[in-house]
């Protein structure tokens, strides 16, 4: 029997996508090119995952394990020689404890779907990011998706209270305890967040879930220099009394490159500022709305924030995220592009950033860099368009001036879309050789015949 033929009795004719249907799918949500596989296989529950596996296994056909292809580091991509494992139809949500406040759910499952679910009981799950509506929450541990709320509740790590992982060999590795203390030996779940699909397939999660706020209190801030920016996030931060949950900092460019036309996002404030930030708080009683306005009365009257656009609406709330979140504006508009998401130290961001910019402008003087992201949690995103040609020496050059700077100020290549195929040749960059060996020790044991991913993060 062949081994297109033994995944069709697992999973069933109709859900081992061959040839054309396979062409019909595009690479990821950043990469529109045809997919290419031997088969796309969809399994509907753990069990067939298991089996799926297996097979793959003795047939010693490496496979990719798919979530909802919005990463941005192609971590993601088949071969024609490989099969891409997709939990497309793994979207139960299983069982909601109000109590305890947790939730078990498919690894297929839509972050948008467990949001919209969790509220309907009062509750919330506090990741979130531009992607909800395609990323899978297995994706997300995956990589240990960060977003917009990581400064209040941590990354996609800080919500996971237990997994259930398909190993290379077809065993299912599950703990899907709720328990927020268990300190019983090795925390297993641990090795395979943020492992990209290379030392298991991740097919359940039991994830924490946090009140409901009652409302939100949202502006968007115009600052003058950036020593402004970073006392500002240590002001809120102690004003707020940690109910600060998101602190989205856009450079002046970027602002400016998504409300330039006026046609999709109309400018809230004026665009020659320096930075724009846009500060959020959760907040379970009107007293702390108050709180907001007042710090924000402060912010003014000292003159850390020059200017600023206070939500007084939902609408208006969304409008506001909308600037932020407007991620196909700048993939469209900066098309051919190369997109980073870099980690380092608030003291050394202005610095970096000023050096970059001036290395790629000397480079090439037509050039465009975008600048935003997570400030509160030192995640920087970068989007840099040199013109219409990008040729491979450009990437590479590009790369290596956005990387290797890095290394000396104690930053990281990666803050939360993970390594992938794009970015393993600057992983010493930010690891070193002992921690690098470690890794590939690991993958030895966990995947001997390299059949999960193989090539992503690093060469094994």
């Amino acid at each position: 029997m062949t081994l297109i033929a033994a995944l069709q009795n697992i999973v069933g004719k109709g859900n081992v996508l061959t040839d054309d249907d396979v062409c019909a799918r595009a690479v990821s949500w950043f990469d529109h090119r045809p997919m290419t596989a031997l088969a796309i296989v969809r399994p509907a529950n753990t069990e067939q995952v298991s089996a799926v596996v297996k097979c793959c296994a003795q047939a010693q056909v490496s496979l990719v394990p798919m979530g909802g292809l919005t990463g941005f580091v192609e971590g993601a991509v088949t071969t024609a020689q490989q099969i891409g494992l997709s939990l497309e139809r793994m979207t139960r949500i299983e069982s909601m404890d109000v109590e305890d406040a947790c939730v078990v759910v498919e690894a297929g499952v839509p972050l948008q779907t467990l949001h919209e679910f969790a509220e309907e009981h009062q509750l919330h799950y506090p990741v979130d990011l531009g992607a909800r509506g395609s990323c899978t929450l297995g994706g997300m541990a995956a990589t240990n998706a960060g977003g917009n709320e990581v400064l209040r509740f941590g990354m996609t790590r800080e919500q996971i209270l237990g997994l259930e992982v398909v190993l290379a060999d077809g065993r299912v590795l599950s703990n899907l305890r709720p328990l927020l203390k268990n300190n019983t030996g090795y925390d297993l779940k641990q090795l395979f967040i943020g492992s990209e699909g290379t030392l298991g397939v991740i097919t359940r999660l039991a994830l924490r879930l946090r009140p409901l706020h009652n409302s939100l209190s949202t502006a968007l801030v115009a600052v003058n220099d950036f020593t402004s920016v970073a006392t500002l996030l240590r002001t809120l931060e102690q004003q707020l009394g940690g109910r600060l949950s998101a602190f989205e900092v856009m450079w002046r460019e970027h602002f400016n490159f998504i409300v330039a036309d006026g046609a999709k996002h109309k400018a809230p404030l004026a665009t020659d500022y320096e930075f724009y930030v846009l500060v959020q708080t959760a907040n379970f009683n009107s007293a702390e709305e108050v709180i907001f306005m007042d710090v924000m009365e402060q912010g003014l009257t000292t003159g850390i924030i020059a200017d600023a656009a206070v939500a007084s609406s939902l609408a208006q709330q969304k409008a506001l995220w909308a600037i932020r979140d407007d991620i196909e504006r700048l993939t469209t508009g900066l098309a051919p592009y190369l997109g980073y998401d870099v980690s380092l130290p608030i003291k050394h961001m202005d610095s970096y950033i000023r050096n970059l910019q001036a290395a790629i402008k000397q480079r090439w003087p037509d050039a465009i860099v975008i600048v935003f992201g997570h400030l509160g949690d030192g995640n920087l995103h970068l989007f840099i368009h040199i013109g219409p040609q990008l040729s491979a020496s450009d990437k590479a050059d590009i790369n290596q001036r956005v990387y290797q700077p890095l290394a000396d100020i104690e930053g990281s290549i990666s803050a939360e879309h993970g390594i992938g195929f794009q970015k393993k040749s600057y992983l010493t960059c930010s690891r070193s050789k002992d921690e690098i060996q470690v890794m590939r020790d690991l993958k030895r044991v966990l995947d001997p015949l390299n059949i999960l991913n193989p090539g992503a993060i690093f060469d094994a």
